[in-house]
């Protein structure tokens, strides 16, 4: 009978202990966790239509197995008709799943987390009159313009570029366009660059100013 007191006691101690325990992991489970992990994207789709009327031009790079051996491979180039306003839009999928799957449509969950997202661009041989210049690749102050309508700016009013606006150049040239998709979780500002954060694309076209 002396001993009873001490063995409640030590009983108690462990029921405690464990509960503590399982409310813990409860409360971990339960946690969100954030996604920060790069999107896998197996085709990116380029379209530029002219606002004013006119046939969109089309351009694909597919990775088809994703980070797998395969090659990826583009379907340029980007024919462009001189003096010419376009809106470019950005389709991005991951064929790897379903299309029933919500991960397929990448570009609605670049949409929904535009705030963590952003795509540059750059290019050669002065191939756009507007904007002027070399793009934002190197130089983030640089121009591009983020105005394309939906999809341009997030949540923040900070540039995204699921669509974007320029004009070929007046005359004939030829050069090279590339397009970044930059993921950049709690680390997209107004300042942040094309070095920030983890690449969920890069490709790279020929574009040809007709």
């Amino acid at each position: 009978m002396k001993n009873t007191p001490f063995k409640t006691i030590k009983l108690l101690s462990m029921v405690l202990v464990i509960a503590a325990l399982a409310f813990l992991a409860s409360c971990k489970e339960d946690d969100p966790k954030k996604e920060d992990t790069p999107e896998l994207i197996t085709k990116a789709t380029l379209t530029f239509t002219p606002p004013g009327g006119g046939a969109a031009v089309v351009v694909t790079a597919t990775d088809p197995d994703g980070e797998g051996v395969r090659e990826l491979t583009v379907d340029g180039p980007i024919n462009l008709v001189k003096s010419t306003s376009y809106t470019l839009t950005i389709s991005l999928i991951n064929g790897l799943v379903a299309v029933t799957e919500p991960e397929y449509n990448v570009t609605d969950e670049v949409e929904e987390e535009g705030d963590e997202h952003m795509f540059f661009f750059s290019w050669t041989n002065n191939v756009f009159a507007e904007p002027s210049g070399n793009g934002n690749i190197d130089n983030r102050p640089d121009a591009v313009l983020y105005t394309g309508g939906a999809n341009s700016v997030d949540v923040n009013g900070r540039p995204l570029g699921i669509t974007t606006s320029w004009v070929s150049a007046s005359a004939s040239a030829s050069g090279q366009f590339r397009v970044m998709l930059k993921h950049q979780p709690d680390l997209k500002s107004d300042t942040s660059t094309s070095n920030t954060g983890e690449t969920d694309l890069d490709i790279t076209f020929s574009v040809v100013i007709l």
